[in-house]
């Protein structure tokens, strides 16, 4: 049907080529592209030969120019980007220019400031709707399927929902002391910020990890779990309607968060520069530079996820309560496509959402947040690409 340019080569990016290469009726050929053109060779050697054509490229995407040049250059009907959060604008100016769609999985955030909003990808939709070009936002799991998940569940069993709780949780064990499942730098920045979630049209800040919760998980068991803010929360509480409070857990292991205050004790967690021999360095930068690559907790992780949405709210005058969630074996993952269930489970998406774009089912010039379309096409494609959904109608709620 088409052509795909992935902006990345990570662990995620990872997963969304051998992904399209499983989708190649939808992705014929894609260029995967980096600023570390080896990773993408080496993404290239292990798929080529199948339906999908791959080529790679070395690209700055940082570099609005290198970006348009690369562009016109391939020529793609979409731009899949998995790269860092601090170059999603950048890209987005690339894809302005040359008219082409655009997918993401997380939103901007300066690279100078832990702070992630909307508000600099919203100020593009009178753009690309100019252009007739369309930009999906935040098609990873949490953002992405938990707003598929929301706008399944006001689509199926609800005329209003008044509380939604995201919850995701990790089981999973990679052996190490101290390690991060995704990006350590934007993991750690997430982590550190304060905590906030919107109740009646508000938002309430807390303290870092001051709210902290105990759970029961299907298939995973209990776990410690911590509010944190995040970034699906701001366009949920627009988007979904009913909604009087809406809030986002992460689970963490007490031998996480300790290694975790330490290294902010000692200041190693500060996106402020310092001077260290001569030269500036940001302290998580050189952290996330001697901390183990994500892309290689693969083959030692070991155990579980389970993400998914708590909902409350009301049909034909009566409260209901509506639980939908997925889990994910990172072993299994690991069989598949050689990498753990956190990469799995945001490059499916990413994939899923492209191909929705593609293939003109969610096709609509502007800017887009994923809860905004009809979930159903969405909601057939994660089960039938590796992440099937499990629903209960009388789930535990959170206090």
């Amino acid at each position: 049907m088409g052509k795909a340019l992935i902006i990345g080569a990570g662990g995620v990016a990872s997963v969304v080529v051998h992904k399209c290469c499983q989708n190649s009726d939808v992705f014929e050929e894609i260029c995967i592209a980096s600023r570390t053109k080896s990773k993408c060779d080496t993404l290239k050697a292990k798929l080529d030969g199948g339906k999908t054509k791959i080529q790679t490229a070395k690209v700055d995407a940082d570099n609005v120019d290198e970006l348009i040049t690369l562009i016109n250059g391939f020529k793609p009907d979409i731009v899949i980007n998995v790269a860092l959060p601090y170059q999603d604008l950048t890209i987005m100016d690339a894809c302005l220019a040359t008219k082409t769609d655009y997918v993401d999985t997380a939103n901007y955030e300066p690279l100078d400031t832990a702070k992630f909003e909307y508000k600099w990808q919203w100020d593009y939709r009178e753009r690309f709707e100019k252009a007739g070009i369309t930009a999906l936002l935040g098609s990873g799991f949490d953002p992405g399927v938990t707003g598929v998940f929301c706008a399944y569940g006001a689509k199926r069993y609800f005329d209003e929902i008044h509380y939604i709780d995201i919850l995701d949780a990790n089981a999973g064990d990679h052996g190490y002391p101290f390690a991060t499942n995704f990006n350590p730098e934007i993991n750690i920045r997430e982590v550190t910020a304060k905590g906030s979630y919107i109740e009646n049209g508000k938002w309430i800040e807390t303290e870092p990890l001051e709210i902290k919760r105990v759970y029961d998980f299907p298939e995973i068991g209990q776990k410690d779990m911590y509010l944190l803010h995040h970034e699906e929360l701001e366009s949920l509480a627009i988007n979904i309607k009913g909604i009087k409070r809406i809030r986002f857990f992460m689970t963490f292991s007490e031998k996480y968060l300790t290694h975790l205050k330490v290294l902010e004790n000692v200041g190693m967690t500060s996106i402020v520069p310092i001077d260290f021999e001569g030269q500036k360095i940001v302290p998580l930068q050189f952290l996330k530079a001697v901390l183990p690559d994500p892309a290689s907790l693969g083959p030692r992780t070991k155990g579980k996820t389970n993400i998914g949405c708590i909902m409350r709210g009301v049909k034909d005058g009566v409260f209901k309560d509506y639980y939908i969630y997925n889990v994910c074996d990172h072993q299994e993952c690991y069989n598949e496509v050689g990498s753990q269930a956190v990469s799995y489970t945001t490059g499916v998406p990413a994939m899923i959402g492209a191909s929705m774009v593609m293939t003109g089912k969610w096709k609509k010039p502007g800017v887009y947040n994923i809860e905004e379309f009809d979930p159903d096409p969405f909601m057939e494609a994660l089960n039938k690409f590796g992440l099937p959904w499990k629903e209960s109608f009388s789930p535990k709620l959170v206090d």
